[in-house]
């Protein structure tokens, strides 16, 4: 019988039980992300040119890379410890190619303390023509 009161007394005015626990885990959420920051570096970007094509465009010699994570955390990274490549070797023709920048970092160390690396652009675009690389 006693079980039963429980019960009774749980599901009494459930709706706002229900309504509370939302609003709650909506406040979490949204303290939880107001404490994200972003910080942006400038590291080297390591292109590497096909040997039997020219660039005619541009070739790109740094990118910005957004760090985002926690505000105490994301200042105490070292820029130094992020690479940035994009490879052009496979490049077989000429005409516009586009590659994605593909960061090196320990994922380990970013991944266990919350933070998120994105480069910008994360794509790059290099005109190719035919003739001998200098």
């Amino acid at each position: 019988m006693r079980a039963n009161k429980y019960l009774q007394n749980l599901l009494f005015n459930w709706p706002a039980k229900v309504l509370s626990l939302v609003f709650a885990l909506l406040v979490y959420t949204f303290i939880q992300y107001s404490t994200l920051d972003t910080r942006v570096v400038t590291i080297p970007l390591s292109v590497q040119l096909p040997e039997h094509l020219v660039a005619e465009s541009l070739v790109p010699q740094k990118v910005e890379v957004q760090i985002k994570g926690n505000e105490d955390i994301i200042y105490l990274v070292d820029p130094g410890s992020i690479a940035a490549t994009i490879d052009f070797a496979d490049v077989v023709q000429a005409g516009i190619a586009s590659r994605s920048v593909i960061l090196i970092y320990d994922e380990r160390v970013f991944d266990s303390a919350q933070i998120s690396l994105l480069a910008k652009p994360s794509q790059y675009r290099i005109l190719f023509a035919e003739g001998q690389a200098l």
